[in-house]
C-alpha cells in the first residue's frame, strides 16, 4: 500500500476578512482547520498499514471459516 497527496489539499487556502481577524472565534477556526489540514497530510506510518493488512487478512480467514 502507499500513500499519495492530492493536489486538493495544497490548494486550499482560507481567506481571510478584516473582521475575522479581530474575532477571537474565527482566529480559533483558522487554527483548528490549518492543524487539521497538516494532520491530513501527514503519511500513514508502514507499521499501521502493516497493522491494517493483517486485519484483513485476519477478517478474510474469519468469513471463509463461517462459510464453510
Amino acid at each position: 500500500m502507499t500513500t499519495q497527496k492530492t493536489k486538493a489539499s495544497d490548494e486550499r487556502q482560507v481567506e481571510l476578512r478584516p473582521s475575522d481577524i479581530l474575532d477571537p472565534n474565527n482566529q480559533i477556526g483558522v487554527r483548528l482547520r490549518s492543524l487539521y489540514a497538516a494532520a491530513q497530510e501527514e503519511a500513514i506510518p508502514e507499521r499501521f498499514l502493516d497493522l491494517l493488512e493483517k486485519l484483513d487478512q485476519a477478517e478474510m480467514m474469519a468469513s471463509a471459516k463461517m462459510a464453510e
